[in-house]
């Protein structure tokens, strides 16, 4: 009961954000000068981006817990963070040369940060392959949990990767810097939106780690019931 309470009341506070952080983004935050309204992907792109980021932090920290205790709950929550954290990397991908196209007049460039955000997103396509490839469960978890925290490292280098080289994206807008910042409206916008995702990210990282105990159960069970069979097949050959 506290746990669907507390899921109704995510779904709520993600709902009002959302709805909320669209108006911002859409309507109310300052038509941004250079880029024209395009520059409206922003408050997508970058929250998307951010989301992922924490979501793949989380499978950094559950994969060490993992490794340190062995407890099957924490490598529940370093697949569900994974996957989660997958869908809202894809989105940034995908919203990157909608963006691209009409400003740089190019849908994809080898750019340092694209390319990392690329790689990024390979490595977590390659750790939920190997969960579904993987038959064994501890070895699973346990190579696994070695993916996901190889894979957090590129995290500071996709985020450092506009101070570190020179990008076809431009400069740090948020702490780049005495030159850098945001309009206060576009600001307010952008937080709003990434709020959001945060809320939305928890509901789905706990709406698969309960889809996870129930393929467990629903497989100690089919196990339980073929062991059955079989001990009820070798007893009539016996009886026989």
């Amino acid at each position: 009961m506290r746990t669907q309470s507390i899921d109704r009341l995510l779904i709520i506070l993600a709902t009002i954000t959302l709805i909320a952080g669209l108006y911002l983004a859409l309507f109310w935050a300052p038509r941004e000068n250079t880029m024209g309204d395009v520059q409206r992907i922003f408050y997508i792109h970058v929250p998307a981006a951010w989301t992922s980021f924490v979501a793949f932090f989380l499978v950094f920290v559950y994969s060490i817990a993992y490794l340190a205790r062995r407890r099957r709950s924490r490598d529940a929550l370093a697949a569900a963070c994974a996957e989660v954290g997958l869908v809202f990397a894809t989105i940034n991908l995908a919203t990157g040369p909608i963006w691209a196209r009409p400003v740089w007049g190019i849908w994809w460039t080898w750019d340092a940060r694209l390319t990392m955000m690329l790689v990024l997103w390979l490595m977590y396509v390659a750790y939920v392959m190997l969960r579904h490839y993987m038959i064994d469960p501890e070895r699973r978890a346990t190579f696994s949990a070695v993916v996901g925290i190889i894979g957090f490292l590129n995290v500071p280098i996709v985020y450092m990767s506009i101070r570190w080289w020179r990008t076809q994206h431009p400069q740090p807008v948020i702490a780049g810097g005495s030159d850098s910042g945001l309009d206060p409206k576009m600001r307010l916008a952008l937080l709003a939106c990434w709020v959001a995702f945060i809320l939305l990210c928890a509901i789905l990282v706990r709406r698969r780690v309960r889809l996870s105990a129930l393929i467990d159960e629903l497989d100690a069970l089919q196990a339980h019931t073929e062991g059955n069979h079989i001990s009820a097949e070798f007893g009539g050959t016996e009886h026989s």
